[in-house]
This record gives structure tokens, C-alpha cells and sequence, in this order.
């Protein structure tokens, strides 16, 4: 459908972080015919999306406090999504959650950190074990376990689930309650800081977004939409969104370093590997896999070293890499992997956040009406319900009620002070 010439709000990405804004601000509004949103989504079929192109994992076992407290939100609303997403008539849904719980291995330079981390995910609710190399080995019989000096082994609400039924969900219950949508790409705003000044003479440091300007898939022409408030949601494009939007450069202090980063995620089939009791395993590597479904297959991966990102111009896969880097690391941990048969590959693009890898979430520092909802550099899929629910109590409150994230927000990118977490995979 052709956009509208106007919207109460616009959300630029129609990922499952721009569906899930989109869903709370309807949900949190009270009334059906009130406050008019429309998302924008240049690629409607989601075929180069991050979200589906994710390996569906959700864990509780992260080492700032802001991402423990989204997961175990996004974690209960997922144990109840027919409450939240069913929609009358249409069928249960059913995110084929597998409960099978993520496993990180730590060498003994990185043991005390593991366990610093452990105290306060159990101060914050968190069901999670301390394992020894002797208990992880009676626990996972397959490990080797050289090289490990404690694990952590997430109890509960933790594993991985489909992703593409979690975005056809928010997307299906959110057009219910009259969310529009449509096809484009936002490629600029036109400001309020056009041409204007203060009392005293001086050009405005600030600016309100009037329009936005998206431009129809195959064509030159463009469809403004005069907005009240914008979200940007636009994920791996989020900073790149702004850069191209044509707004003066001081509107755009500090930039948003958010940029598109290639993973790879390869599957392969081994008849004698770990069973059903298989959890999502990071290694001491950093290479990582998990079940992918029964009969022994499964997939897998590793984030390669930033001096050996790869380019972004495409998802073409590096074969290569799997079998000179993930496939020893993998084998090395898993003995029974060194006969594995390789099955397939794609690539996807995290929303790498270059500053800190955690999310930015709030209102932009000189943009008055914009927000940002992006940057989660891996973890936007399993956060964006809590993510989604916080944009939209500062839209229609004006401040956080469920979860503080205050911490989260612009103020740390001018400040120089980055937010550390430590399980970033």
C-alpha cells in the first residue's frame, strides 16, 4: 500500500524490534482508533532481515544488569505470547521453543570473571550453575573438557525458538489493533531547523523531524509523511539512516556507531554428536553451536577478530572459514565433530553497535521527536519485546515504568563512556 500522507508515528524498520514498538504503543494507547503508526519496511520479504536470519537463541546470562532484566521480561512474555500476540480466529501460536539451555566455557584467565558474572545474574533472579571441568564432563559426556576451568549453564529460560513465527506474530497482533505498514525505504527527513533561530538571534542546536521522506521500491519518487514522533528501528542501517538523511551535521552529534556486521552461520549432520540434552555451547574460542532440530543436525558458528570483519557489500558465505577456523575449534571441544558432514550456510547482519556492543534505546540527544531502538549487536531478537515496550512508555509517558534503561540511552556516546558486556557472541 502506498504510505500515508500522515502518521502519528512513524517507525522506520519493520523488523521485530520496529513490530514490537509498534505493538506497545497500541497496546499501552488503551483505545483502538487513537493514535495512527505506521512501519516502514524496505524489504517486505524479510529475506535479507536479521531477525530471521538469527539462530533464535534467548539466555539469561549476560553481565549488565539492563540486558538480564530485558531477557527475563522478553522470557515471560514469551512463556505467555498467546496472551499478548494471539489474535482471534487464527490459530495458537507456538515459537517451537526449545528449553535446552546455553552452556559458556571459560579458560582459567577468564574463570574469576564467569563467576563475578554468575553472583550477579543469581542476584538478579537468574536460575544458573557454576559447573567444574569434573561436573561439566559427568553432566556432557561429549565435552572435552582441556582447557575449561568453569562453565555456566543456564537452568532456565534459555535456549532458542523460531524467528520468523516471533516477527509474524508482533506483525499479525499489531495490524489487528490498526498498525499500518508498508513498503519503502526512509532515505530523509525535513527538519523544523530549516532556517530557524532563536530569540537572541543564534541558529537552534536542536530540531523536531517534520516529514519523512520515504521513496517507493523501484522508483525515483517519494511519498512525505509529516510525523509527531519517528523511532528509529532501521537495525543494521540504523546509523547509516541518519547519515543519509540530509540533516545538518551538528543535528547529528554524536554519531550513531551503529553499523552492519556479517556472520555467518554454517549447519552440518553428525550421526554420533550430542543428543537432545545439547545445549547452545560457547567455547572458550568463542566458536558456538546448537541442535538444529533431531536425527543429528546441527549449526553453528564463530564472530571473526575486527581486523578480519568481512565486507558487507552482500551475504555470499566464506566456505573457507568454516573449515580453516570454526570446524577445528569445534572439533577440538566436541571430538565426535571431527567427522561431521557439512550441509549448508547462510549469512546475516547483526546491528553492530562499534561503541559498546549493547543497544541504544531512547530519545536522540538533538533530534526532539526521534527515538532510537537499535545497535543490540546480536541480541535484538531475544530483548525486542522488553526493548519494544520500554520505547513506548517514553513515547506515550515520557519516561521508563517497567525497566530503567536510562543507562542505555545517548547520554554514554557523548560522554565516552561505554556500558561493557561481557557475553557478546
Amino acid at each position: 500500500p502506498r504510505p500515508p500522507e500522515e502518521a502519528d508515528v512513524v517507525v522506520v524498520g519493520g523488523g521485530v524490534v520496529g513490530w514490537s514498538v509498534a505493538y506497545w504503543l497500541k497496546v499501552l494507547e488503551g483505545w483502538r482508533h487513537g493514535m495512527r503508526v505506521l512501519v516502514v519496511e524496505r524489504d517486505p520479504t524479510y529475506s535479507q532481515a536479521s531477525t530471521v536470519l538469527s539462530v533464535g537463541g534467548i539466555r539469561q546470562q549476560f553481565s549488565l544488569p539492563e540486558n538480564i532484566r530485558m531477557s527475563r521480561f522478553s522470557a515471560s512474555f514469551l512463556r505467555s505470547i498467546n496472551e499478548h500476540l494471539g489474535v482471534p480466529n487464527e490459530p495458537p501460536i507456538d515459537i517451537q521453543f526449545q528449553p535446552s539451555g546455553y552452556l559458556f566455557l571459560a579458560p582459567p584467565e577468564r574463570a574469576a570473571r564467569l563467576e563475578a558474572t554468575v553472583r550477579l545474574q543469581r542476584e538478579e533472579g537468574v536460575q544458573v550453575a557454576l559447573l567444574s571441568p569434573t561436573q561439566l564432563k559427568a553432566k556432557f559426556p561429549w565435552i572435552d573438557t582441556e582447557g575449561v576451568a568453569v562453565a555456566s549453564y543456564g537452568l532456565e529460560d534459555e535456549g532458542w525458538f523460531d524467528p520468523w513465527t516471533l516477527l509474524n506474530a508482533f506483525r499479525c497482533k499489531a495490524t489487528s489493533l490498526g498498525v499500518l505498514s508498508c513498503s519503502g525505504e526512509v532515505r530523509g527527513f525535513v527538519t523544523s531547523s530549516d532556517g530557524t533561530v532563536s530569540l537572541r538571534g543564534t541558529a537552534l542546536d536542536t530540531a523536531r523531524i517534520r516529514y519523512v521522506n520515504i521513496h517507493k521500491p523501484d522508483s525515483l519518487d517519494y511519498q512525505p509523511v509529516a510525523c509527531a514522533i519517528v523511532v528509529n528501528a532501521a537495525g543494521a542501517w540504523a546509523g547509516e539512516l541518519l547519515e543519509r538523511a540530509g540533516l545538518p551535521e551538528k543535528l547529528c552529534q554524536p554519531p550513531l556507531p551503529i553499523k552492519p556486521r556479517k556472520r555467518y552461520v554454517y549447519t552440518w549432520h553428525c550421526p554420533n554428536g550430542p543428543g537432545l540434552s545439547c545445549p547452545l555451547l560457547i567455547d572458550t574460542t568463542g566458536a558456538y553451536f546448537r541442535r538444529d532440530g533431531i536425527a543429528g543436525n546441527y549449526l553453528g558458528g564463530m564472530s571473526p577478530p575486527e581486523e578480519e570483519e568481512p565486507t558487507t557489500d552482500d551475504l555470499s558465505v566464506d566456505h573457507d572459514y568454516f573449515q580453516e577456523q570454526v570446524w577445528p575449534r569445534l572439533a577440538q571441544r566436541v571430538p565426535a565433530f571431527a567427522s561431521l558432514h557439512p550441509r549448508g550456510s547462510w549469512a546475516g547482519f547483526y546491528d553492530y553497535n562499534t561503541f559498546d556492543c549493547n543497544g541504544v534505546l531512547g530519545p536522540h540527544p538533538k533530534l526532539e521527536n526521534l527515538f532510537l531502538a537499535a545497535g543490540f549487536s546480536g541480541h535484538g531478537l531475544q530483548h525486542a519485546p522488553a526493548a519494544g515496550r520500554a520505547i513506548a512508555e517514553l513515547v506515550l509517558k515520557g519516561h521508563y515504568e517497567t525497566l530503567d534503561l536510562r543507562r542505555l540511552g545517548c547520554g554514554r556516546l557523548a560522554e565516552g563512556e561505554p556500558l561493557r558486556e561481557d557475553g557478546v557472541v
